[in-house]
């Protein structure tokens, strides 16, 4: 796993600053330690830190053809480089490494922008080819790895892999965007393409940017979305017996390396199945990595003991403090634009628990995306059947003045939450899917953003994230249709960002073999009533494991990875968090209504209101303003 940067003029040939493309390339020393490496020529500068997994002797990059006239930065892994290796050489190609770089240089010789569609694995590159007068830009299907790009003022492209890389060239322009801001308070995060930044883009996943000199900068290019194409019918057990295999295959896909191997190991179903396959897969112990809490209604610890002790793995543990807030500045650097998953400090803690002693680990990510694990899809398909039943000129009315009559009830538990349900069914499929992922509701956000920012919104609502993605769906089966905006949104942007950064603060590799993309082709043909039976998610995936996990590992309550936060901002936090948000970082911006902020604060700790989830956007919002001085 590396960092890569480029910088490249899409005008002209003028000289690449040597002293910038090393700020650039050591702005992400983290997430490649072992060696560092540039290269420039007329127009083009590109930088490589690396981290070492696979082929250490002669891996060394930015990497080259045989005549120089190609060149690559690239960080992630290619899982079937060695297939590609042998089908390219049988074709005249000459390979000077063992590496999986080196297959993308001779498959972009081979086939060209669709080279990509060959490689199976996890990545992000940026490839000059000085005889086309091309940059080529790539990102894997799923967006397990990042990359962000801007078009400069002065007719420079400039990309990396984190943010910080392009903070690091002076002239990209630090200017917040209105709408980013709208969508963050809305999930969480910044969706794909946008980031907090005018100037400056995230590549989506799944998509390449071909860049010739001379020509005016395109727009990236789709080369590949979930199917969704129904698979011939057959029966559960047989569904079963295929899903098993396909995982073990995908795990074991996922074990190249050359370095000591690990899994991250939480005792909820995926990360459970992914340490069985493993076991399977491997003669020595698997190194296994958990963290614990204090609170027991966040601890899943003794589950993750239990399946340790099944697969008689080498099980480690470290208990996260319950104040461990510290890092909330910490996180602010890592993620470089805001970012308010609470559960980023937990993840940070589990990777560097796990560097200790290893270099990759896999991971369960993506089963809940995948299978339907989340509570929500629940609920959405139970609203769902009700929205079936009445139009929406019939709902809107009825349901929205029962939402604004009915109390607020967040110490509820959800079935007693009619409020929500009710606000949910005056709005159809793809809004009531929005308000029920919403981290501050469109009312809330109204109230939070003062009338000089709303007009500058211009009208623009966060729920158009969702909208344009599910406009262009591959399917509209209501159950698959959730799952892909999800794929689209929360877990390129919340999960596998918040996994990416804190991994590569330690330099560490973590890998996602239920994000493999033939495993997830295969299973979003399934029947969406094999994933959600009843309310029963992840159905079909729990039958599959039946014979490898306990019945309480595949059928418990699913707890979450999160921190206490409520109880933090009453406590611990009570008094920073109250300076923060009432301090000049929110003020200054004008973004705000800052009567309202001192409303919420007042209201939470006195117990009268949960505001926990805005409280802490806002507190990360303002860290993120400090920690990197953006200006409205």
């Amino acid at each position: 796993m590396c960092g890569i940067v480029g910088i490249f003029d899409f005008r002209g040939n003028r000289e690449i600053d040597a002293g910038l493309l090393h700020r650039m390339n050591e702005s992400q020393f983290h997430r490649g330690p072992d060696e560092g490496g540039t290269h420039r020529e007329p127009g083009v500068g590109l930088g490589h830190r690396r981290l070492s997994i696979i082929d250490l002797s002669t891996g060394q990059q930015p990497l080259f053809n045989e005549d120089h006239s190609v060149v690559i930065v690239f960080n992630g892994e290619i899982y079937n480089f060695r297939e590609l290796m042998a089908e390219l050489a049988q074709l005249g190609h000459q390979f000077r490494t063992h590496s999986d770089t080196e297959v993308i240089v001779h498959a972009w010789e081979q086939w060209g922008e669709r080279c990509v569609e060959r490689l199976r694995g996890m990545f992000s590159f940026g490839l000059w080819d000085r005889n086309r007068s091309t940059l080529f830009l790539a990102r894997d299907r799923l967006g397990i790895k990042p990359l962000y790009y801007a078009c400069l003022d002065d007719g420079m492209l400039i990309f990396g892999s984190e943010l910080k890389a392009l903070l690091a060239h002076p002239r990209l322009r630090r200017e917040i965007a209105p709408q980013a801001v709208e969508e963050y308070f809305a999930y969480g995060y910044i969706p794909e393409p946008k980031t907090i930044y005018r100037q400056a883009m995230k590549l989506p996943p799944g998509h390449t940017l071909t860049i010739r000199r001379g020509e005016p900068v395109p727009l990236p290019r789709e080369y590949w979305d979930v199917p969704f194409r129904a698979h011939d019918a057959f029966d559960e057990n047989e569904a079963a017996a295929q899903l098993h295999a396909r995982v073990k295959e995908a795990v074991g896909s996922h074990l190249v390396a050359e370095v000591p191997l690990g899994a991250f190991l939480s005792g909820g179903v995926d990360s459970s199945a992914v340490v069985s396959a493993m076991a399977k897969l491997t003669d020595e112990p698997v190194n296994t990595c958990s963290i614990s809490f204090g609170d027991a209604a966040y601890d899943e610890s003794r589950y993750a003991q239990q399946v340790a002790a099944l697969y008689q793995t080498r099980h480690h543990v470290d208990q996260v403090a319950q104040d461990d807030f510290g890092l909330i500045d910490k996180l602010a650097s890592l993620y470089d634009e805001p970012f308010a998953d609470s559960s980023a400090m937990p993840t940070y803690r589990v990777c560097e628990l796990a560097r200790k002693r290893v270099t990759v680990v896999l991971s369960g990510d993506g089963g809940d995306e995948n299978l339907a694990g989340y509570r929500r899809y629940r609920w959405h398909m139970v609203e769902e059947r009700l929205r079936s039943r009445l139009p929406l000129a019939a709902r809107k009315p009825v349901f929205g003045l029962l939402g604004n009559l009915y109390p607020k009830a967040d110490w509820a538990p959800r079935v007693l939450r009619a409020k929500s349900t009710f606000e949910s069914l005056a709005r159809d499929s793809v809004e009531g899917y929005f308000h029920s992922v919403s981290l501050l509701s469109d009312k809330m956000r109204r109230s939070l953003f003062a009338p000089a920012f709303r007009s500058e919104l211009q009208d623009y609502q966060a729920s158009e994230v969702l909208r344009r993605h599910a406009r262009r769906a591959p399917t509209d089966d209501p159950l698959s249709l959730v799952q892909y905006l999800d794929m689209k949104t929360y877990l390129v942007g919340d999960i596998l960002t918040k996994v990416d950064r804190a991994s590569m603060a330690h330099g560490l590799e973590v890998r996602v073999p239920l994000l493999d993309h033939h495993l997830v082709e295969w299973i979003s043909g399934l029947p969406s009533s094999l994933k959600l039976k009843g309310s029963e998610g992840k159905y079909i995936f729990k039958k599959s494991l039946q014979a490898d996990l306990p019945h309480d590992i595949l059928y418990r309550d699913k707890m979450g990875f999160a921190v206490p936060i409520a109880s933090w901002f009453r406590g611990s936090l009570r008094t920073q968090l109250q300076a923060r948000l009432q301090g000049p970082a929110l003020r200054d911006t004008g973004f705000f209504d800052m009567a309202f902020i001192e409303e919420m604060c007042s209201h939470h700790q006195s117990g009268r209101r949960d505001y926990s989830a805005p409280l802490w956007s806002l507190l990360l919002f303002e860290s993120f303003l400090r920690t990197h001085g953006a200006s409205a």
